[in-house]
């Protein structure tokens, strides 16, 4: 067996065989290691080769076996392809040729605005809330997604709260704050409506419980929070992220 040779490539040693390096004798390393090109060495006598250190494992491997091993989404095939090309390795070139470019995860910013207001309506000895809201998001995808979750009861019946979904700007709907069914007549006479969230049909009582549902509905949709708002701002703003 040969002795063994040490290379410091961009100052990552290597230790192999001349065996390994000369494996593809037309090759730069080939050539170099066979006499034919002349060599440079650092201070401590080690061959040095003034490329990328890093990428140099790969190749070396490669040129052991013959095999190209890369990690699971591998983030560098341009940089491995300009290694390889320089050092003119024809059967890692090809096989590079073979690898496709790992699926890399989009991430998008999506801000959501919820703009509020709210009423106070007396009706005999009691006072009930009227609370309207406006919900803008720079995500269409989000919009969609909360307008078919959102329905209102009224006089027994549930009516949908969607808006027009082929052009969607913005969600608009208005409730009546409700902790039961015993002003239920007076909100018929007043065309007011309770609204509700599916799959749970729970009731939203306010906006707090508005916003938890937002939330929840767009964290299950896929979007990602990035801090919990306060609902005593207006408006009451949510930062997400997609992927």
């Amino acid at each position: 067996m040969s002795e063994p040779i040490t290379l410091n490539v961009g100052g990552t040693l290597y230790t192999t065989s001349q065996k390994t390096l000369t494996r593809y004798p037309e090759s730069m390393l080939g050539l170099m290691f066979t006499g034919i090109m002349t060599t440079s060495v650092d201070q401590r006598g080690n061959y040095f080769i003034d490329r990328d250190g890093k990428m140099f494992r790969y190749i070396l491997n490669f040129l052991r076996t013959s095999h190209l091993d890369l990690p699971v989404n591998f983030q560098e095939l341009d940089l491995l392809n300009r290694e390889a090309d320089f050092f003119q390795i024809q059967p890692l070139l090809e096989a590079l040729q073979m690898v496709k470019p790992p699926v890399t995860e989009i991430k998008k910013n999506v801000m959501l605005n919820i703009i509020h207001n709210s009423k106070l309506h007396n009706v005999g000895s009691s006072t009930v809330k009227i609370v309207s809201v406006q919900v803008f998001s720079t995500s269409c995808a989000l919009l969609k997604i909360l307008s078919s979750k959102f329905y209102y009861v009224f006089n027994g019946e549930n009516v949908s709260a969607g808006t027009n979904l082929e052009d969607l700007k913005f969600i608009s709907l208005e409730w009546v704050e409700s902790n039961g069914t015993r002003m239920e007549r007076h909100y018929v006479m007043q065309n007011w409506k309770s609204l509700y969230v599916s799959p749970s049909h729970q009731g939203i009582r306010n906006l707090e419980m508005f916003v938890q549902q937002i939330i929840k509905i767009a964290v299950d949709g896929g979007f990602l929070l990035h801090s919990i708002p306060s609902v005593l701002s207006d408006p009451v703003i949510l930062h997400f992220t997609q992927y």
